[in-house]
């Protein structure tokens, strides 16, 4: 049997959105109030989904308790009241848009999971506002 599980989490962290390459003007045309020079903050919201054949001894795909820990561990704790652009080296070369942070999220995750489970991360900038990655 497949079977699909979702952990959700909660964190914060600040960004800007500011491409080095443009001129400020272009910055604020493209990014607006994204490109402020003094950051601003998300309250993001996390869904991490695992899809996997269900072990017939325990009726888990994974065991939900040890999925929260690792996000605590390898998300949560990483990124929690973080400024993206300054405290996070995963951000050095890239824009902390949440497209990319999404897939950063996935990097992470991925290597600590079996191979034969996919993982799909949802990851909510707003309640309006949401990027998606994964194996589906």
């Amino acid at each position: 049997m497949i079977a699909t599980i979702c952990r959700k989490a909660h964190f914060n962290a600040a960004h800007r959105l500011h491409n080095p390459n443009w001129s400020d003007a272009k910055n604020i045309e493209v990014f607006g109030k994204c490109n402020s020079p003094n950051y601003h903050g998300h309250n993001f919201d996390l869904e991490v989904r695992i899809r996997g054949e269900v072990n017939p001894d325990t009726g888990f795909v994974m065991d939900l308790a040890v999925l929260g820990i690792l996000i605590k561990e390898e998300v949560e704790d990483r990124f929690d009241h973080k400024n993206l652009n300054i405290d996070c080296p995963e951000f050095d070369e890239i824009l902390p848009t949440t497209e990319y942070f999404v897939k950063i999220i996935y990097d992470i995750l991925r290597p600590k999971l079996q191979k034969e489970q996919l993982l799909h991360i949802t990851l909510h900038e707003t309640q309006k506002n949401s990027a998606e990655y994964g194996d589906w």
